[in-house]
């Protein structure tokens, strides 16, 4: 059985000071409360802009030893030049940023793509290939960054270790037998995301690790999961896992994966608005222990 990591997509959220929160914990501490109450945590703010190397520092030192970081791509690159001309420059920049600062505790790395993108195999198979899978390449990749960064820049690394990249879709484009070809070429997950059927929903294998997104189960970003759609997916997790695949999986390839004896799955929920995120991964962490 691989390891499982069940947690949250971000963490500094208005409605939830005095639901998960305690009433007067400071704005300050709320990383630390939520990293001793899941396991790991997708930071969603790198997405938006590129942080500093200090604001990883202070991550890093605010959350407990085991602890794992998700790290979501910045949108430049995926949104903006959509992996065309100046990604690989781009891609050295957010190695630069900082990230290397979450030491042991840098997990993997989530690109999506958004509505709009549709399957581009050239494009694709291109920024695969710029991605780092470990700690030195990572660095390697980091010292092209240019000069925008300035005194933003993060280059030292400890100890060597592995890094994980997985890509979220949401155009139906990429029904594509070829898509799955590229992404175990690359050794890229495919986000498994539950988006209440507004994106796609494939659960292909493609990787040596599963990494799911769970946006809400009847409502974007706001309804919960109750038991029985909790325990569906707590099924999931354990086929995964355990180096399996579900039977019911909704497959783009008629291709088996590799088979492999156990797959380390990571697990976020994205249904923020309500406070549901919090207790959902914490209720789906005891079905899926």
């Amino acid at each position: 059985m691989g390891k499982i990591y069940i947690g949250i997509s971000g963490w500094r959220y208005k409605p939830w000071r005095g639901v998960f929160y305690p009433e007067g914990l400071a704005q300050a501490r709320e990383l630390e409360f939520a990293s001793r109450a899941v396991p790991t945590i997708e930071l969603n703010c790198s997405f938006y802009s590129l942080q500093r190397p200090s604001s990883y520092a202070a991550w890093y030192e605010a959350t407990p030893p085991g602890f794992v970081f998700a790290t979501k791509g910045n949108r430049y690159l995926t949104h903006t030049l959509r992996l065309g001309d100046g990604v690989d420059q781009a891609l050295a920049n957010v190695m630069a940023s900082g990230v290397f600062n979450l030491g042991e505790k840098l997990g993997p790395f989530l690109w999506q793509l958004p509505p709009s993108f549709r399957f581009n195999a050239e494009r694709l198979d291109h920024f695969f290939s710029l991605l780092p899978h470990d700690l030195r390449a990572a660095q390697e990749l980091a010292r092209k960054h240019d000069a925008r960064l300035k005194d933003r820049v993060q280059l030292a690394i400890g100890r060597n270790h592995r890094l994980r990249h997985a890509l979220e879709i949401r155009n139906e484009s990429f029904n594509d037998p070829a898509f799955i070809a590229l992404l175990r070429k690359h050794k890229v997950a495919l986000v498994v995301a539950d988006t209440a059927g507004k994106w796609p929903d494939y659960e292909d294998v493609t990787a040596d690790f599963m990494y799911l997104r769970l946006h809400g189960a009847e409502e974007l970003y706001s309804s919960g999961y109750d038991d029985a759609a909790l325990d569906r997916w707590a099924a999931r997790i354990k086929a995964w896992a355990g180096g399996g695949q579900p039977e019911d999986a909704k497959l783009i390839s008629d291709q088996a994966p590799p088979q492999r004896k156990s797959r380390d799955i990571y697990c976020y929920f994205d249904n923020d608005i309500k406070v549901h995120a919090p207790f959902d991964a914490i209720n789906l962490m005891k079905k899926s222990g």
